[in-house]
């Protein structure tokens, strides 16, 4: 090797140089904080930040949490606890975020914005008291049985499917409901209402409202 091959050599970077003069320049001043000391900083501070984030919105995710209200815990809980989604011969719950909590992600996000109007009317008493549930108890059906006709009864598919149904294991009324809600297009909350809570008074016409405004084999 002549002694310009050498100088040639002695000047091409190695992995370990390259790596050092990386380091080298984020590592020089940037104001104060060294530019590597930032990126690091920002970093740690982005999981700490995702981590709580997801923490606290697990934390308002719970059956616990959902009870913590006295609206909740005194009057929807209570009858919750005497249907078959609380009891059943396979010991299998499905509690209050399984039924009204979407599972994926952005759709959660919307429930959690959505739900910060029912923390107002918590705060100014609306339904606080027995008498002042049962007054509003058709409203509150009423906007949920919407809700789940819009979404095609999404939280119940989480657990229930047409895909996953033995037909020929279900008594012949289920069987025949279950194949015609199938070629007609039907939801489950089209058939299903009053499966978790009380019915309230006055639900036909708010039923023959609903379907009006939201035909079955029509939904969003």
């Amino acid at each position: 090797m002549n002694q310009s091959d050498e100088m040639v050599e002695r000047r091409r970077p190695t992995l370990w140089g390259l790596a050092v003069g990386i380091w080298g320049f984020l590592a020089r001043p940037s104001a104060q904080l060294s530019l590597g000391l930032l990126l690091l900083t920002g970093f740690l501070a982005g999981i700490l930040f995702w981590g709580g984030f997801n923490w606290g919105l697990e934390m308002t995710n719970n059956e616990t949490f959902c009870r913590s209200c006295h609206e909740m815990d005194q009057n929807s809980y209570r009858e919750y606890r005497t249907s078959v989604h609380d009891q059943n011969h396979a010991g299998v719950r499905a509690t209050c975020p399984d039924c009204h909590v979407p599972h994926d992600w952005v759709h959660k996000m919307k429930r959690k914005i959505a739900a910060s109007s029912e923390v107002f009317h918590h705060l100014t008493g609306e339904i606080d008291t027995r008498e002042k549930f049962e007054a509003k108890r058709l409203d509150l059906a009423r906007s949920v049985w919407q809700t789940m006709k819009e979404t095609d009864s999404r939280e119940c598919r989480n657990c229930h499917s047409f895909d996953s149904m033995d037909l020929a294991r279900q008594t012949d009324r289920a069987r025949v409901a279950h194949t015609d809600a199938e070629t007609d297009g039907r939801t489950c909350i089209d058939c299903h209402k009053g499966i978790a809570h009380r019915l309230p008074a006055g639900m036909t016409e708010a039923e023959r409202e609903l379907n009006q405004s939201m035909p079955v084999g029509n939904r969003r």
